[in-house]
């Protein structure tokens, strides 16, 4: 496996076998391009050429490959996200104001229809689907990551601001699909930038 597959390998899962990661790659790509319920196993093996008993074999069920989707997804974005900020990032303000030159620069290169954690839940509404405790934990890890991001600025109340810079994390992915604000993450950026303390404000990152 290379680094590239360890990044994106499903957590708590067993190792893929070569048609598994093939399987997985093609689903990904129809998941997010045409939506979980407009594919079926038959257009993954077919697309993967694999047999659907070695789809089967690999994941079990179409849940568990939706789940594995976005498993994978959200370990790309985490790896992308923490390490575009820890390159990019200085001062704690200019490591919040990263995230959203991370956000921008995904969206250009991952995100065309938006974010795939939100199309996700719109077509899974059952709590008890596998790929809905994917998306949860994706959403809570974001906005834990910002709220540690905030808390390094001196703000008063950094789990207030790590809110309100997840909505605008959100909101910003959610305008830039619909096509409803141009460039929304960087617009984003400056939003986020008037609710930042003052620079002179001491940084509190260790």
């Amino acid at each position: 496996m290379n680094r590239s597959q360890q990044a994106a390998a499903p957590r708590e899962s067993r190792p893929l076998t070569p048609a598994g990661w093939r399987v997985l790659e093609v689903a990904s790509g129809l998941f997010y391009r045409e939506g979980i319920h407009a594919v079926g196993v038959e257009a993954i093996a077919a697309g993967a050429g694999v047999t659907k008993k070695t789809l089967y074999a690999c994941f079990g069920s179409k849940d568990r490959l939706v789940a594995a989707y976005l498993s994978a997804r959200d370990e790309r974005w985490r790896e992308w996200l923490t390490r575009y900020v820890g390159e990019h990032g200085g001062s704690a303000r200019e490591r919040v104001l990263a995230s959203f030159d991370a956000l921008a620069e995904w969206i250009e290169r991952e995100d065309p229809r938006g974010c795939g954690f939100v199309n996700a839940l719109a077509e899974l509404p059952s709590p008890e689907h596998p790929g809905r405790a994917v998306i949860t934990a994706q959403k809570r890890w974001l906005l834990e990551y910002l709220t540690g991001l905030a808390a390094g600025t001196g703000a008063p109340d950094p789990q207030e601001l790590g809110r309100s810079l997840l909505l605008l994390h959100e909101g910003a992915t959610v305008a830039s699909a619909a096509g409803t604000v141009p460039d929304a993450a960087r617009r984003a950026r400056e939003t986020a930038r008037a609710l930042l303390p003052p620079p002179d404000r001491p940084d509190r990152r260790r």
